[in-house]
């Protein structure tokens, strides 16, 4: 008797719109195989699927290639950061500091 799939979902939010799809996979899926079925790559085809950072839960998964679903997971598809915290963090700060000398 063959197991029963996995409900899971893949999520992706662009900076315009999101997607959120529930699927059911096979026990022992990859989260880049659930990925590419869910079909996510057709609605955001700006976004490489094959090769980009993948998380459960707000947290990145290293091996996303061999580690397998879980039932409930939530897999996310992360994008690249348009400008590094800690430098945006840096910058303020110095803005702030600025501010502080011409105005005591």
């Amino acid at each position: 008797m063959a197991e029963p799939l996995i409900e899971i979902e893949v999520v992706y939010a662009a900076v315009d719109r999101q997607r959120l799809l529930n699927l059911a996979v096979a026990p022992g899926t990859s989260l880049r195989a659930a990925v590419l079925a869910s079909g996510i790559a057709a609605q955001f085809p700006e976004v490489d699927v094959a090769n980009c950072p993948l998380g459960i839960f707000g947290k990145v998964v290293a091996d996303a290639q061999t580690r397998s679903v879980q039932v409930g997971d939530r897999i996310e598809i992360y994008r690249p950061l348009l400008a590094d915290p800690k430098e945006v963090r840096r910058l303020r700060a110095a803005k702030a500091a600025e501010a502080r000398r011409q105005n005591p």
